[in-house]
């Protein structure tokens, strides 16, 4: 069996790739994604300081920092599309949620969920409810700190 795996390996054909997904392609559809969800100068300028020295790391793969060179657009395709993710302007507010049950949610997918924008509120859902309803931070905090001082460990 091991001898034919090798055989059959043996007679894989190499051949150039039919495109890339870096280049002047992917910047463009990166700084599209990034305009489009950001804005055109701040997208520009977030993807600008993006794994550079006065910047940040991307928050899909963690470059690596190269010690001596570094290009104008030090990323890929997809690390752009994270940093435009965490950084888009478009909301999630109260009367999303008051429009989308917690049953309707569940039935769409990851990507439908981060392209609706990011919540401007704290938001909880209560025993029994069908709906996210917005709360004030001091009572999400109040939440949470409750949460976590009735843990036994801190290693929860």
């Amino acid at each position: 069996m091991q001898k034919q795996a090798a055989k059959s390996w043996v007679r894989a054909k190499v051949r150039r790739p039919k495109g890339a997904a870096a280049g002047p392609k992917s910047v463009r559809v990166a700084l599209a994604t990034a305009a489009e969800k950001i804005g055109k100068i701040d997208g520009l300028r977030t993807l600008l300081r993006l794994n550079q020295i006065d910047g940040f790391d991307c928050p899909g793969c963690a470059w690596p920092d190269p010690l001596g060179h570094r290009s104008t657009f030090e990323f890929c395709e997809n690390g752009a599309k994270a940093v435009a993710d965490e950084a888009t302007q478009r909301k999630v507010d109260a009367a999303f949620f008051a429009n989308h049950g917690v049953d309707d949610l569940k039935q769409r997918s990851d990507r439908w969920l981060n392209e609706q924008g990011r919540l401007t509120e704290p938001m909880m859902l209560a025993a029994g409810d069908s709906h996210y309803r917005p709360v004030s931070w001091e009572k999400a905090f109040s939440v949470i700190a409750a949460q976590l001082q009735a843990l036994h460990s801190p290693d929860q």
